[in-house]
């Protein structure tokens, strides 16, 4: 959530930020009403509980009316004194209610608009020419199927749609793909972790995902738990409720989980295969810095990801995106689409968020200076989503047999093989 004095002090930056999302304008004059009645309530409450202590002073010293008069303004005072109590608690709970309504202030070099207003930054490599090749590039799950990797018949069969199995080669490819992923991440300096992928609600909501997204997030009733779509959200609630000290940071942690997403609201895209899918594995750098270090740091996130995919010798762009599609916790994200042949386009592979203080004012992580305790940024980036990987791997090494070429940063952790070869069918 963002800084309540900042709010106040420049309503109007937060009023340009929500209308660039595309979120309601009307809730920053709601919560400013809200946040006034909360600290007048509160100067109330002061007020009276000042008075309610003068008076106890006096009260042994009387005797007689006066006694008893004193006596009669004390049991008004603590009528007084509950009520601004109450009203105080109910004030601080409203405005709490709209502050985590609130998503984080946008960058201000974020393009603004929908889903299709971002900014191509950069691209990298070349999309192969198969037509000069002589031969039309198969698909992800032809190849799968040919190769012994990829069932979703028996996935459908076992789980319903959008479930699968990764068999054989499909199987070593994804362990190759996490060991890749993490050697380079150690390689960078980051702590490797295996995360929860159940978490409670405070953790959930403290990384912003019970918001927009929660149409999105398996949750279990009588357990009330969460399945989480992605490792940011145990490894941002790692250092919850926790002091870290600023000479300590940055905390660099590569986390690897298993995720867990309903797809909603993508009735009839990506329904063939496994690049939309409800259950993947994935790995995920996360950072705790200071916040005048993020977005430097926002940028390195950015070069390892590009470093990833050109070790894949996969053809890639960078994109900045568009206000209105940014998750409620960025104020600014990168994505790297890889070029995928059978569709004819970059598709996202890999992201990286600056979430700023926006995460650690919710999970109450804080940094110590000296003397000096103050909320810290968090940022987050995608490093290898499995099964996109693998979507985008199969299609642009593929060969006109239907074999599979290995890019050499893979071929160490596949035991030395060059090529994936169909089996016998």
């Amino acid at each position: 959530m963002i800084d309540l004095r900042l709010l106040r002090e420049d309503p109007d930056r937060v009023r340009a930020s929500q209308r660039a999302r595309g979120e309601d304008v009307g809730i920053v004059d709601a919560l400013l009403t809200a946040d006034e009645r909360r600290r007048s309530s509160s100067v109330r409450f002061d007020e009276l509980r000042a008075e309610q202590k003068a008076l106890g002073k006096l009260i042994p010293k009387a005797s007689g009316d006066e006694k008893a008069e004193l006596l009669k303004k004390a049991g008004e005072l603590s009528v007084a004194v509950k009520a601004a109590d109450a009203e105080q608690d109910v004030a601080a709970e409203e405005t709490q209610r709209l502050l985590l309504q609130l998503g984080n202030l946008v960058h201000p070099e974020v393009p603004v608009g929908g889903e299709d207003d971002f900014a191509v930054l950069e691209t990298v490599g070349t999309p192969r020419d198969f037509e000069a090749e002589g031969f039309a590039p198969k698909d992800h799950l032809e190849l799968g199927e040919l190769l012994g990797a990829i069932d979703t018949e028996r996935g459908a069969k076992v789980s319903g749609s959008r479930f699968y199995y990764l068999t054989g080669i499909g199987a070593l490819l994804e362990f190759a793909l996490v060991n890749a992923a993490m050697a380079q991440a150690t390689a960078a300096g980051f702590t490797p972790m295996l995360t929860p992928a159940l978490v409670k609600p405070k953790a959930m909501e403290g990384t912003g995902f019970l918001g927009q997204a929660a149409e999105d997030v398996y949750h279990l009733d009588k357990d009330d738990l969460f399945l989480v779509g992605t490792s940011e959200v145990p490894l941002a609630a790692y250092h919850m409720d926790e002091i870290l000290e600023a000479d300590q940071l940055p905390r660099r942690y590569a986390g690897f989980s298993s995720c867990f997403r309903r797809e909603a609201g993508s009735y009839g895209k990506d329904t063939r295969g496994i690049f939309r899918v409800h259950q993947f594995d994935k790995v995920e750098m996360f950072v705790y810095t200071t916040p005048e270090e993020a977005e430097a740091e926002h940028q390195r996130l950015l070069e390892w990801e590009k470093q990833w995919l050109t070790s894949l010798e996969l053809p890639f762009r960078v994109v900045d995106l568009a206000s209105g599609d940014l998750g409620s916790s960025a104020t600014r994200k990168f994505d790297c689409e890889a070029w995928i042949p059978t569709q004819g386009k970059y598709r996202e592979l890999t992201s990286t968020s600056n979430t700023t203080e926006f995460q650690s004012r919710r999970l109450s992580i804080r940094m110590r200076e000296g003397k000096r305790v103050r909320p810290l940024a968090t940022l987050n980036g995608t490093l290898c989503a499995i099964t996109r990987t693998i979507v985008a791997v199969l299609e642009n090494h593929q060969q006109a047999d239907g074999s599979v070429r290995v890019p050499e940063a893979l071929r160490p952790f596949l035991g030395g093989r060059e090529v994936l070869e169909p089996v016998a069918r």
